[in-house]
């Protein structure tokens, strides 16, 4: 049993990353569903699908790299962890080296970027950081 799937979906895609491989499988979730829709629609990675092998769900993450083959993703953290959850408000979401990354938030609105959390004046649980 896992106690942090979040984190263990990150490990997943970093290490998925560092091996170069073309694809990752992560045990489904509602919540890895829209990180990983977050993660596609900014650029991240190339695309995502969901998958029911046998009774269990299962998200197939397909991973973007540079024409060099070096990774789209250059870090990927979580920052709110089991042990300590971090929340803040719209006007206090923080920057990602200076807007160069982005932050993905669960929010009253869903799973979303800082940026749309502070356009939508929304504040959420921060999950990761990407850049």
């Amino acid at each position: 049993m896992l106690t942090d799937p979040v984190a263990d979906m990150l490990t997943r895609i970093r290490n998925g990353l560092s091996a170069r491989l073309p694809k990752v499988d992560v045990p489904g979730s509602n919540l890895k569903v829209e990180l990983a829709r977050v993660l596609k629609e900014e650029g991240y990675v190339a695309n995502y699908r969901v998958a029911d092998d046998a009774g269990k769900r299962t998200i197939k993450v397909y991973l973007k790299y540079r024409p060099d083959f070096s990774p789209v993703i250059t870090r990927i953290d979580r920052v709110s962890k089991p042990g300590r959850r971090v929340y803040c408000d719209a006007k206090k979401i923080p920057l990602v080296i200076g807007g160069m990354g982005i932050n993905v938030l669960t929010t009253s609105h869903g799973v979303m970027t800082g940026k749309a959390a502070r356009q939508k004046g929304v504040g959420g649980e921060i999950l990761c950081n990407v850049y």
